[in-house]
């Protein structure tokens, strides 16, 4: 059972009991709907309380049911709620904590609705490219207004509960701190004898202009919804509580819900609403593998990666100390975190004595003493196995025993630093997205030594820290950079043939990146992507790039920060410019080449571009690197601006169908440079079995 019933004096109390936030599963709407039943037959019941146990109401459908035949399973949620609404007996919802998604349309079909402050009250379904489809868009408006139920529904932003008191939501709200469900026993028996029975569907849509502001909302939604469909269909569905009558619009819902589970969007953000969940996953370390306690941290570097990183752990309430050398590199590393704040402050987005307190949870030193009791150290220092090693030595030197030692590496073999150190078990990869306290993307690298509760921790570490942490195994540029270089081959090969660097970056936003690879070039700094393929020429010769890079290097246009990259930026302005320079630069070294310089379509572009990423994907997933393609879809999805709604770049190219992917990887193959193109075993293979990355 996954729902308790008992009665208290002549109140049938059923409580849903689905840890850990009373998902709406089928045992669940089995229980609830047989505890409603036995609660009608039995004459010493006047009034049926539902509520949730521990930390939820309900937050709504049971994931683990998510494109299952479980979720149309009779008793399905339309029935539960059918069956909560029809009950001849009053039905009171008694909401704390967690209100959400089908749990909100449960209590929606409940005579009465009784709560406590703090309770977070959402219809979110949007956020996986659908609309409420049990009824939320029906009854919604009709106890919250028009405007406010629509806002809800179109965002899916939670709003607690006190703030909605004085609606037709909310029968009564307790007083914080009562109990729940012995207040609501007692509404219940004051209603127990009220007939008619109340019921949302039976209320009118409240409005002053209802028609025009629809129109309003459905012009506003359209232009804010860009590729996503679900927002623009809720307004449609919003509408038709007021347009229709009640069954007429839940017939309605129920048919643009259905439709809207077959579209591309919504299957790509509910891959990635699971993929993330999945990220955290790993085989041989149990949920209950122990963790370390991390009480306090320190980081080696001041620079803006350091900086970025030690405020991620202020944030999370953390104290972290600063390592540096100088103290001016210190001093300008400190006074660049209080200006980040200070603009975060300035913003809005932070109160000044919050600002104040994680500033204050931040502090600098020049000794290797001050940091030897944290409980971990992540580097951050300059990307050159040199300085890695130096590092390393000293912090095996003087950390306590058990403290964790990180290294923000984004390209370099973990393994060898790891073998600087006495304690390879305790030494593991933290690799944080510039701007580090904003990029949501932390890789965690597993060396071939790293212990089970130093894997553990890091990923427990990575929820604390607000960062999606995805596990990736040891090799040059691990999942994301190792894909990434491919990406950046292949867009200097096109400048090599034809292209120039806005028509690429045009192409590629079109398609959906919030960054094209020149101005991403441009805003990392191209001197990284130098030094990278420096190292690249002594350890890989056989690898091939376009020179157009080096040549743009060696002028010194590094990007933003020179005022001058593969565009060009006026001071203080970081809005990229098309350079005739950089253009004739181009032109000529076509010309150098002997390479006749051709017109390349933007379906070639983005053609090149993803399928580079999706074959080198496909390599990381057969070596091992990355435990299943979500993992791949999730490092670009939270780290590299891949288009969400095409679900990252394995997905996409299961929704293009493996096939097409293969032809067009073996027909680049003949082209310029194909020695890039060697179609990945594991994509040839699944191809020819019909099968796709994510099956």
């Amino acid at each position: 059972m996954s729902a308790d019933y008992q009665v208290i004096d002549d109140v049938a109390v059923i409580t849903l009991n689905n840890p850990p936030v009373n998902g709406l599963g089928l045992a669940t709407r089995t229980a609830a709907v047989d505890g409603l039943r036995r609660a009608a037959a039995d004459p010493a019941v006047k009034a049926i309380v539902i509520t949730g146990a521990g930390k939820a109401f309900s937050g709504g459908a049971d994931i683990r049911e998510f494109n299952s035949p479980r979720a149309l399973t009779e008793p399905t949620l339309h029935t539960l709620i059918r069956t909560v609404e029809d009950s001849v007996k009053p039905t009171v919802a008694a909401i704390h904590t967690v209100c959400m998604g089908g749990g909100l349309e449960l209590a929606l079909g409940a005579n009465y609705r009784v709560a406590l402050p703090g309770a977070q009250i959402a219809l979110p379904e949007v956020k996986l490219g659908l609309l409420p489809g049990a009824g939320g868009t029906q009854r919604l408006p009709r106890v919250l207004g028009l405007e406010t139920a629509l806002n809800m529904i179109v965002t899916g932003t939670p709003v607690a509960s006190e703030k909605l008191a004085g609606t037709l939501l909310f029968d009564e709200l307790l007083p914080a701190g009562s109990d729940l469900v012995a207040g609501a026993v007692a509404f219940a028996r004051r209603v127990a004898d009220v007939r008619p029975l109340p019921k949302v569907r039976e209320r009118q849509v409240e409005h002053p202009d209802a028609a025009a502001f629809l129109a309003a909302a459905r012009a506003r939604v359209k232009i804010e919804a860009g590729p996503f469909p679900a927002p623009v269909e809720c307004v449609e569905t919003v509408a038709a509580s007021v347009e229709m009558p009640f069954e007429d619009g839940l017939k309605f819902e129920r048919e643009r819900f259905i439709r809207l589970t077959q579209t591309t969007e919504s299957k790509a953000l509910r891959h990635a609403f699971f993929a993330e969940r999945a990220a955290g996953k790993v085989p041989d370390v149990p949920p209950d593998t122990p963790v370390r306690e991390i009480r306090s941290a320190a980081v080696v570097g001041a620079g803006t990666m350091g900086g970025g990183i030690a405020m991620n752990f202020a944030n999370a309430g953390i104290p972290v100390t600063i390592l540096e050398t100088r103290q001016e590199a210190l001093d300008k590393g400190l006074a660049t975190i209080r200006k980040n704040y200070e603009n975060t402050v300035r913003k809005g987005k932070l109160a000044p004595e919050k600002a104040a307190q994680r500033v204050g949870l931040i502090r600098g030193t020049l000794d290797h003493a001050d940091i030897a009791q944290a409980d971990i150290v992540i580097e951050a220092v300059f990307e050159d196995m040199g300085v890695k090693e130096t590092v390393f030595r000293q912090l095996d030197a003087v950390m306590k025993p058990g403290a964790i030692l990180a290294s923000n590496t984004s390209t370099l073999d973990l393994n060898r630093i790891a073998s600087f150190t006495a304690r390879p078990q305790d030494v593991i990869g933290l690799h944080f997205f510039s701007p580090a306290n904003v990029m949501k993307l932390l890789e965690i690298v597993r060396g071939a030594a790293t212990g089970k509760d130093v894997l553990a921790t890091a990923l427990a570490l990575s929820k604390k820290i607000r960062k999606t942490g995805v596990v990736s195994g040891v090799c040059d540029g691990f999942i994301g950079n190792r894909m990434v270089e491919q990406y950046i081959r292949q867009a200097g090969f096109l400048l090599d043939e034809g292209a120039l660097p806005q028509q690429v970056d045009a192409a590629v936003e079109k398609f959906g990146f919030a960054m094209g690879p020149f101005r991403m070039g441009d805003l990392a700094g191209n001197d990284i992507g130098w030094y990278i393929r420096k190292r690249r020429a002594v350890e890989m010769p056989d690898v091939k790039y376009s020179q157009t890079a080096d040549l743009l290097c060696e002028q010194g246009r590094f990007g933003q920060k020179t005022g001058a990259g593969w565009y060009d930026y006026q001071p203080g302005d970081r809005t990229p410019q098309p350079s005739k320079w950089v253009d004739d630069m181009i032109v000529k070294h076509s010309q150098a080449l002997g390479v006749a310089r051709r017109a390349i379509s933007d379906e070639e572009i983005v053609g090149r571009l993803v399928y580079a990423l999706v074959n080198e994907g496909a390599k990381i997933l057969e070596e091992g690197i990355a435990l299943r393609a979500s993992d791949i879809d999730m490092v670009y999805l939270s780290g590299y601006g891949f288009p969400l709604f095409r679900g990252g770049p394995m997905f996409y190219a299961d929704t293009v169908g493996l096939p097409a992917v293969l032809a067009a990887v073996e027909n680049y193959a003949r082209g310029y440079h194909g020695e890039a193109w060697t179609p990945a075993p594991l994509l040839v293979r699944l191809a020819r079995e019909g099968k796709t990355f994510n099956g």
